[in-house]
């Protein structure tokens, strides 16, 4: 039961204090399961199963992380865990919103939240292109060894095919699957 209790404690403060999404959440995340066990390769592992299954990112990943750490039970708990605080913070928004939406404070604090939420979607870039772009067991070889052609070709095509082309996720996802299977 505590082991319930640690996982829906960790999962509420990440649901609590992460604004800007699930992207956002996932340095948050990290440095939870770190405590419940699970590497830096199974959390991207995570992160891949959570994007390709439908929800939120963060629900996907809060599930299969209490799931690892403590069975059926555990996944409920901490998936609970990190849905509660939006819940409660859109009920009492929306309760006081109209009266507030046009408060120079309110303004400022959302103004300042911005930002910050690009931060960290910046810092969750910055980690998964760690794991998944450079080949970090080269580290000691040659600077330019360390990267991992096949992952930074799936990067770029998966870029251009988006913005460009205007491919979605779901064709996306499914391609780097295919071409990881047959490059990597």
């Amino acid at each position: 039961m505590i082991e319930y209790l640690r996982l829906f404690i960790s999962f509420f403060k990440i649901g609590a204090f992460s604004f800007g999404g699930g992207y956002a959440m996932l340095p948050m995340i990290y440095q939870e399961v770190d405590t419940f066990g699970l590497s830096m390769k199974e959390f991207t592992d995570v992160v891949a199963i959570s994007q390709m299954t439908p929800g939120p990112i963060a629900v996907n990943a809060a599930t299969y992380v209490g799931f690892k750490a403590a069975g059926f039970w555990g996944s409920a708990f901490a998936t609970f865990g990190v849905a509660l605080p939006s819940f409660i913070l859109i009920m009492f928004i929306a309760t006081v919103f109209d009266k507030f939406k046009s408060n120079h404070y309110v303004n400022s604090i959302l103004g300042g939240i911005r930002p910050a939420t690009v931060g960290m979607i910046a810092s969750a870039v910055i980690f998964f292109s760690k794991t998944s772009l450079l080949d970090l067991t080269r580290l000691a070889d040659d600077f330019w060894q360390i990267f991992s052609i096949p992952s930074i070709l799936i990067f770029v095509l998966t870029i251009i095919c988006s913005k460009k082309f205007k491919i979605g996720p779901i064709v996306l996802t499914l391609a780097g699957g295919v071409l990881g299977a047959i490059l990597l």
